[in-house]
Order: C-alpha cells, then sequence, then structure tokens
C-alpha cells in the first residue's frame, strides 16, 4: 500500500470513530486536559487548543448510526443532523466530554444546545452567537464577550488561566494548518487525479478529532506525496460544490459524484476549518481581539452568515473563477432553511454570469444515489458536448 493511501486510511479511521477514541487517549495522558465537543461550521478552535483542550467537531453519525431516539426530539421536517447528535449524546459516545459549544448556525441548533442543557450532557453547554455586524466596533466587541464567556466556563473545570503567550502559539498552529490544507487545495486545483476528493475529505476531517499539532504532520506527509507526479488524468470536469457546510453528505454521495465524472476542486464541506483566509496575527499582545479581527476581516462566505455588504454570491462566483471550475454543484441537506434560502439568490448570479449548475438535495444518511448519479454525469457530459462545440 502506498504511503498516500496509508495516511487517508488513518485518516477514515479518525474520521468515523463515533466513540473518539484518539481524543480520549489524548485527555487521559496528562491531567487537566479537557475535551470541548463543537459543531460546525466555524467555531475558533485556538481558544481551547490554549487552555489544556482539545476542540473536537461532532458531526453526527452520518450513516453509521442508527437513529432510534433522535427522531423522537425533532419534527419530520427538521434536517437530520441534530437528530444524529442527540442520539450519540444519548448512547454516551461523548462520555468524556467536558463541554459542547454550539456555533450559530440556525434556529435547529440553537434547539440541539438547550436539549443538551436540559439533559446535562457535559459539563456545560452553550450557544455561542456569532456577529452579523462586520465592525470591530460593535460584532468585534460583541465576539470577544462571547470567547471569554466559552473560556471561563473551562476555566471553572480545569482551573487554566488563558495567557497571550500561549493563545499566540496555539494561533500560530492553526495558522499552519490553514496553509497547509490550502495548499492541498491548490495543488488538486491544477491536479486533481493526484488526490481524490474522498480522500480530501477523509484527510482535512481527521483535524476535528486529533490535536492540531498531530494533524498538521499528517498535512505534512500528504503534501510530500501529492507534489509528486502521481496518477493519471481523466476525462472529467471540474466543479465546486457548495451547500453542504452543515450536515455533511455521506462519504458514498462524494464518491458518487466524481465518479459521474467530476473533479471537485473546492467545496465547504468542512468549511469551519478553512472559514479564515489567511493568518491570523500570533505576535499581538492581545491575541483574543487578533481572533475576533481576523473573523471581522477574513471570513470566507457561507449561508449561516449575513453579509449584505459582501454579496456571498458574487464571492461563489470569484471562487469558481479562481479555481477555474467548469460547474457549481449546490448540495443542500433536506430541510437546511440557509442553504435552501441562499439558492435562488447563487442560482440567478450563476445565470448573469453564465456559469453551469445543477442543484440537488440529500441528507447525511442517504442510501441510494442513482438519480444523483445519473443527473450528476448528466451535467458532466452536457459541458463537454458544449465545449467541444464551442
Amino acid at each position: 500500500m502506498s504511503k498516500l493511501k496509508e495516511l487517508a486510511n488513518k485518516c477514515e479511521k479518525l474520521s468515523f470513530d463515533l466513540n473518539f477514541k484518539a481524543a480520549r487517549k489524548w485527555k487521559m495522558e496528562k491531567e487537566g486536559r479537557v475535551i470541548v465537543g463543537y459543531m460546525p461550521i466555524y467555531f475558533p478552535r485556538e481558544i481551547i487548543h490554549a487552555v489544556e483542550g482539545l476542540p473536537v467537531g461532532i458531526l453526527g453519525g452520518g450513516d453509521r448510526k442508527q437513529i432510534i431516539v433522535g427522531d423522537a426530539y425533532y419534527q419530520s421536517y427538521i434536517c437530520h443532523i441534530p437528530r444524529g447528535i442527540i442520539e450519540m449524546a444519548l448512547s454516551g459516545h461523548f462520555a468524556d466530554f467536558d463541554g459542547f459549544v454550539f456555533p450559530s448556525i440556525c434556529d435547529v441548533i440553537r434547539n440541539l444546545s438547550g436539549m443538551f442543557q436540559m439533559s446535562n450532557i457535559g459539563k456545560f453547554a452553550k450557544y455561542m452567537d456569532f456577529p452579523q455586524d462586520f465592525s470591530s466596533e460593535i460584532g468585534g466587541k460583541f465576539y470577544i464577550q462571547e470567547m471569554n464567556s466559552v473560556l471561563s466556563k473551562i476555566k471553572k473545570i480545569n482551573g487554566v488561566e488563558l495567557t497571550s503567550t500561549n493563545l499566540n502559539n496555539s494561533i500560530g498552529l492553526y495558522n499552519k494548518n490553514r496553509r497547509l490544507i490550502e495548499d492541498i487545495y491548490d495543488i488538486r486545483q491544477h491536479s486533481p487525479w493526484r488526490l481524490s476528493a474522498v480522500d480530501t475529505y477523509h484527510i482535512i476531517r481527521a483535524g476535528m478529532v486529533i490535536p492540531v499539532e498531530d494533524h498538521n504532520i499528517i498535512l505534512e506527509e500528504v503534501l510530500e506525496e501529492i507534489r509528486q507526479d502521481i496518477g493519471e488524468p481523466m476525462d472529467k470536469i471540474k466543479v465546486v460544490i457548495t451547500g453542504a457546510f452543515c450536515e455533511q453528505p455521506p462519504v458514498s454521495l462524494i464518491r458518487t459524484i466524481e465518479m459521474a465524472g467530476c473533479y471537485i476542486v473546492d467545496d465547504d464541506l468542512m468549511l469551519g476549518s478553512r472559514w479564515i483566509q489567511g493568518d491570523i496575527d500570533n505576535t499581538s499582545d492581545n491575541p483574543v481581539r487578533a481572533i475576533s479581527e481576523a473573523y471581522i476581516n477574513k471570513s470566507t462566505f457561507s449561508s449561516s452568515v449575513y453579509d449584505v455588504g459582501n454579496p456571498k454570491s458574487e464571492r461563489l462566483i470569484s471562487l469558481s473563477k479562481k479555481r477555474k471550475a467548469d460547474g457549481i454543484i449546490f448540495a443542500a441537506p433536506s430541510f437546511c432553511d440557509p442553504a435552501l434560502l441562499d439558492n435562488p439568490i447563487y442560482n440567478k448570479a450563476c445565470d448573469d454570469q453564465k456559469i453551469r449548475y445543477i442543484n440537488f438535495q440529500y441528507h447525511e444518511n442517504i442510501g441510494q444515489f442513482k438519480v444523483i448519479k445519473e443527473q450528476v454525469g448528466a451535467f458532466s457530459d452536457s459541458i463537454k458536448l458544449w465545449e467541444t462545440d464551442a
């Protein structure tokens, strides 16, 4: 087995270990360590890392956990991911977690945080509001207050005081992590056959459940492999996927899109790991403010963010052009209000720019992909035909 395949297989096991054995092992190695679970999309993992904590992403059980009790907590017209997460919580999968943070994605996730609180899951469960006002004096100050609120809850558990030195060090590690991930995406833009979209997904998702230091090592090893001239190009179109920022599609769905004739050159599947565009200042005397300023000024676009001053439709078009994509796939979870409400805006922007696109919906434990494969295959073939005619 090649080194690259070994790394991908290792990351797949880490990504879908619903018992979080790696995180639990890390916690047991030193007294005072805490595990803080967080939901996507974005959460400033640096602040947890700086106070002897391990931020662990919780994305539901996907197609690997049967939902039994979770369906009783949500109506039939609610997306699937909260059912999976509450099912995992009530089944004991989060037994060694100390606390949970639920970023402000939508009302459903707000309700999920309340269920954790009422069920006494973890030592704390916080719904973390993110600013929708992108000014330092209003949104920036509010965001600092929210981060300090999380830090105060962790301090009550392990007594660790945040220091500027530790937080700057953590910021530096996550800066490196984002740079390495972007290097992988840049290589895949030009040579996507060197690393499949499925392997890319596993490799990045693994970073949500292990220390950032360990993940950086894995990313460096992956880059060393894919910088070589490996693999053979195939007759596929290049696409950008958007809409899958929260509830994740089954891996088989990502594989189906590839098999139907597409190279996925950019996506929002693991958006939180790439949320900040560029580096955060890791030399500041006030690193919490530095994180806040980066969120205000360097955030990517998402349906969970109200950015009327910087339209997300224009940013999506720019991303598509940057990646030299042949088309865009709007893949949204069923009943995901933020994604589905934005779709008409995105579609119109594509129409205006004459960018080809398709839309479909999924849920995290969908098992049938035949219709989607036919739709994506027809999309790919039609683009090839149009290019030939041109």
